[in-house]
């Protein structure tokens, strides 16, 4: 038997008919959904803090900082997993883990934003965008002319007015935007190049990978590195070497 349409009662004379609730406002869509998405930004980030990293201003500016935007479309869905990833020219993308461990020591508890900072190694610009959010001048500098180009495109659109990108040799860090109140380098050699510790301000810190006293200190790619942290204080330079990494060999020249 087929069902009858219901209809609402009719309303009785003198009724005032019900009133129905219309929103004031549409229902919002979510947006940012995948790479786009700043949830999975803050996942990347837990982990990170999971690792042991503190630093609210450090965690921040990994939350903020679109990780997939500096990597091939092709490895986009890799962007956020705590791995290094390859950028050209034989040269990759360090760990977000990593990142953001060695902007921790460069910071070195600072209550606010850091003053001038020099970075040796552009690379494909995503930690230079890191630390443009937490300092107040970033010179960046990159020794190769494609990864050069390749940082500014990908920087553009971010429109960072505090980040400066420099082509040359990072060897010689950029003496006209000295002193610097910290340096931090994106490639390892066998010891610090003393134009980097002359260019650091007095009370300032360098946070940088180097070869291995074990190692012999050789500059083979396969050299065993260590984490470098040098503070330059009035009574001399102090050195402390902490865990195991592993970055591009320094290099000098321009290519």
């Amino acid at each position: 038997m087929k069902q009858r349409p219901t209809f609402p009662a009719q309303l009785k004379p003198g009724a005032v008919a019900p009133k129905v609730k219309v929103p004031l406002h549409p229902p919002q869509i979510p947006q940012g959904v995948g790479m786009d998405s700043s949830a999975t930004r803050q996942r990347m980030v837990q982990k990170i803090a999971a690792q042991g990293v503190r630093d609210p201003f450090v965690l921040g500016a990994l939350g903020s900082v679109e990780r997939h935007r500096f990597v091939d479309s092709a490895l986009a869905n890799q962007a956020y997993e705590e791995t290094s990833l390859p950028i050209g020219l034989g040269q990759t993308i360090s760990k977000p883990g990593v990142v953001a461990r060695m902007a921790e020591l460069l910071r070195n508890g600072c209550a606010g934003k850091l003053g001038r900072v020099l970075e040796i190694g552009t690379g494909c610009g995503y930690q230079a965008a890191v630390l443009a959010m937490l300092a107040d001048e970033v010179y960046s500098i990159e020794r190769l002319r494609g990864l050069h180009d390749k940082a500014r495109e990908n920087l553009r659109t971010m429109r960072l007015a505090n980040l400066h990108l420099l082509f040359g040799d990072g060897m010689q860090g950029y003496p006209k935007g000295a002193p610097y109140a910290a340096i931090i380098a994106a490639a390892g050699g066998a010891t610090v190049p003393q134009a980097w510790i002359d260019q650091l301000a007095m009370g300032g810190r360098l946070v940088a990978p180097v070869v291995a006293a074990e190692s012999g200190g050789g500059r083979a790619a396969g050299a065993a590195q260590a984490l470098l942290v040098l503070d330059k204080t009035q009574q001399g330079v102090h050195q402390t070497v902490l865990e195991a990494v592993h970055f591009v060999p320094l290099k000098s020249g321009v290519a």
